[in-house]
């Protein structure tokens, strides 16, 4: 799930968050062409946008969970804030444009879209309510607790009032821009997510009422310091909305102020643009982005206090229906509550994790320089983030080959990165400095897109040849090759990665890339930048699958090989960690799976559209999703292959986007180690003991957290930390099969 706003991946790291539960929503709606298969029930998917609720209400009870520091449970409930926002900005706003065109097909149960829409408008109103009330009635009071205050105007003193007075005065007056609305001023545009005041006047001398609005500026601290008597542990706040709606006779002097109440709008801010009639992809973009802000209404959220008069002109002139209002208590747009799950208070955050430098990458002298290329050459190295350091490897690896003078070239996707990337700076050393530099740049990934143009332009009036990959695919696969000459031979060094090559979101998505010097992976990567770069057609490869011609053919493949092991009693089990799966040709095949006997765990952060646990159809399935303090982002697939494990990792979930509009990679590890540690990770989460939230077949999440005795189960991801930072240092552990 972000629409920035500046992307809600980005807009929670400017923030200095750990805001970790973006999303990535992407347009799914056109369905991959497969053939049912008539021996299997009708009903065996569940709905791909209530299965996604029911990932943003797992948030929610993180946020519910008093065992939790508290301002991490303030961080969660702006992560479900901004998490629905983007829902309705990309999913909901999809699904009513559908209809609007005539173009609405069944979604992935077969309902029609207008059915679907009035089910996400029920769990959608009960979410948001019970957000709301987590905030007021469990988050706010333990806040207070803990010494940080969230005052209401009327709770405030004299000598508070009037610093207040004078900080409105000084910083916020300046920047209001009050609104009338009459025959002279018609009613004005409201832009998305901004927050908004409604204000009813009556002019003193003619007793006429008129109607204002008041646009809350976003760039101000959504709450506002109050600095009077604090202490160190002491800290009190009032909310921007609600100092300024006590200001508004200062706005409408002579105007006497009826009643004020707080409003807001999501808009439509999904992007299209047409690839085939456009010379100039970058400008149609950008063109687009200039439409985004005036996307068609979805939703209008109002304090519950607001009259009917009010509600009524806003319904009216903003053309929503009854159900796209949402009453809710104040504040709205509880996303503000980034700012103060930020406040530096190490007592109320999770325990501080400090990644380790990978094993493999350590110098074998405690002082002498690290030598990424001569510890990738002795073995493939499989890093692990963030309990891994980012910046110690993988940054490092791209920033050694810039400045290393045998370096020839290097090439590299980049999805998403941060706006102060050292990946960037080190790919435009490189080009200064006279190598061959191929960046692929995704300029139409999700609302990063302006962020993306403008690092390709840097990019490329440095030197570097930036390219936008293929019309109509986006590029998603993370991928970074380097060629380096040795004694006259010239090497491959690869790295293929989960996640992308972004510094800022490696410290809080879990994530896992191979580091190798094989010279089959590197060929692979080779032709395969050949294709996003020129016309050459996809052709096979030797240790990846690749989206869109091959992936699902190949997992496909893998699924029945395991199917028919299990049939002809030979070792068989599949095990797969991903972001959601919807995809039917893959649920499909693990059903027919699971009874001929194929264990199957899948481990899904967020939408699961397969039923597990149903006699007849997935009774071998189980299916587990573990949040916490950090994204679960990482793609495995594991196959048992009679006692020969073929596992793969990569950038696809298996959904239809990922599948068919997409370019993904998948990696197979080599590395007996490596295939070791990954089954770990699959026996941890899936152990009685790790806390997880378990799917049924009913589509119902139940959190187990708990143990019979009432005391908390194992963090997955405090287990790992500790496990990874206790790892020996010797450089030596292996080598190069």
């Amino acid at each position: 799930m972000d629409g920035e706003r500046t992307t809600l991946e980005n807009g929670l790291l400017d923030n200095g968050l750990s805001g970790s539960f973006g999303s990535d929503f992407d347009d799914d709606f056109t369905p991959f062409v497969y053939e049912p298969d008539p021996d299997l029930p009708e009903d065996r998917y569940l709905d791909r946008e209530l299965s996604w609720l029911a990932f943003n209400q797992r948030v929610l009870e993180l946020a519910e969970d008093p065992t939790l520091p508290v301002l991490e449970r303030a961080n969660f409930l702006a992560i479900f804030a901004t998490n629905l926002d983007e829902f309705f900005m990309v999913r909901v706003a999809g699904l009513k444009r559908r209809i609007a065109t005539g173009l609405a097909v069944p979604t992935n149960v077969g309902r029609a879209p207008v059915d679907v829409l009035a089910d996400i408008s029920e769990k959608a109103h009960e979410l948001q309510s019970r957000h709301a009330a987590v905030y007021r009635d469990q988050v706010l009071p333990a806040l207070e607790e803990a010494g940080i205050t969230v005052a209401k105007w009327d709770e405030l003193d004299d000598a508070d009032k009037a610093q207040m007075r004078e900080i409105f005065s000084q910083q916020i007056f300046p920047v209001l821009m009050p609104l009338a609305v009459d025959p002279a001023h018609p009613f004005p545009y409201i832009s998305g997510l901004s927050l908004n005041l409604s204000v009813r006047v009556r002019n003193s001398r003619t007793g006429k009422e008129q109607f204002a609005r008041l646009k809350v500026p976003q760039m101000l601290p959504r709450f506002v310091r109050i600095d009077q008597r604090e202490t160190v542990d002491q800290m009190r706040f009032i909310a921007l909305e609600d100092l300024i709606a006590n200001h508004l006779g200062d706005l409408f002097p002579g105007m006497e102020i009826l009643d004020h109440h707080v409003f807001r709008v999501t808009r439509n801010e999904d992007v299209e643009v047409d690839e085939d009639e456009t010379e100039n992809l970058i400008q149609a973009l950008e063109r687009e982005l200039l439409r985004r802000r005036f996307g068609p209404p979805i939703r209008l959220e109002v304090t519950e206090d607001m009259d009917q008069v009010t509600l009524g002109l806003l319904v009216r002139e903003l053309d929503v229906t009854e159900q796209e209002v949402y009453r809710l208590p104040s504040p709205l747009d509880l996303g503000g509550l980034f700012v103060l799950a930020k406040i530096d208070r190490p007592d109320l955050h999770y325990p501080n994790h400090v990644p380790t430098t990978a094993a493999q990458l350590m110098p074998s002298e405690p002082n002498a320089k690290p030598d990424i290329f001569s510890a990738i050459a002795r073995q493939d190295i499989l890093l692990h983030h963030p309990y891994e350091s980012f910046a110690t490897s993988v940054q490092a690896f791209l920033e050694q080959a810039a400045a290393d003078p045998h370096v020839l070239a290097i090439k590299q996707t980049l999805y998403r990165t941060s706006g102060d990337s050292p990946i960037v700076e080190a790919l435009i050393d490189a080009a200064e400095s006279g190598k061959q530099v191929l960046a692929l740049v995704e300029i139409k990934a999700r609302f990063d897109e302006q962020n993306n143009i403008s690092w390709a332009r840097k990019l490329e009036k440095a030197g570097v040849h930036v390219v936008y990959g293929l019309v109509g695919l986006k590029t998603h696969c993370k991928l970074a090759l380097v060629i380096r000459e040795e004694k006259g031979i010239l090497k491959h060094y690869s790295h293929i990665g989960t996640g992308n090559y972004n510094p800022k979101t490696s410290r809080i998505y879990e994530d896992l890339g191979l580091l190798t010097a094989d010279d089959q992976v590197g060929k692979d990567l080779t032709r395969l930048f050949n294709e996003l770069s020129g016309y050459a057609i996809e052709k096979k490869f030797k240790r990846l699958l690749v989206a869109p011609l091959h992936l699902r053919k190949g997992l496909l493949k893998r699924i029945q090989i395991e199917t028919a092991n299990a049939a002809a009693g030979r070792p068989s089990g599949i095990r797969i960690k991903l972001n959601s799966i919807v995809d039917e040709a893959i649920i499909d095949a693990l059903y027919r799976a699971s009874e001929a006997g194929v264990p199957v765990d899948l481990w899904v952060r967020g939408i699961c559209g397969l039923r597990p646990g149903q006699k007849g159809l997935s009774s071998n399935i189980r299916v587990r999703s573990i949040l916490g303090r950090y994204l679960e982002h990482s793609r495995i697939f594991s196959f048992v292959n009679d006692g020969d494990p073929q596992v793969y990792i990569g950038s696809a979930d298996m959904m239809h986007r990922n599948l068919d509009r997409r370019v993904e990679a998948l990696v197979r590890l080599t590395d007996p180690a490596h295939l070791t540690e990954l089954d770990a990770l699959f026996n941890r989460a899936f152990d009685d003991r790790t806390s997880a939230w378990e799917l049924d077949e009913s589509g119902t999440w139940t959190r187990h957290n708990l143990d019979d005795g009432g005391q908390p189960l194992d963090d997955l991801q405090n287990k790992l930390m500790q496990q990874i930072s206790h790892r020996p240092r010797s450089t030596r552990t292996g080598s190069r099969r």
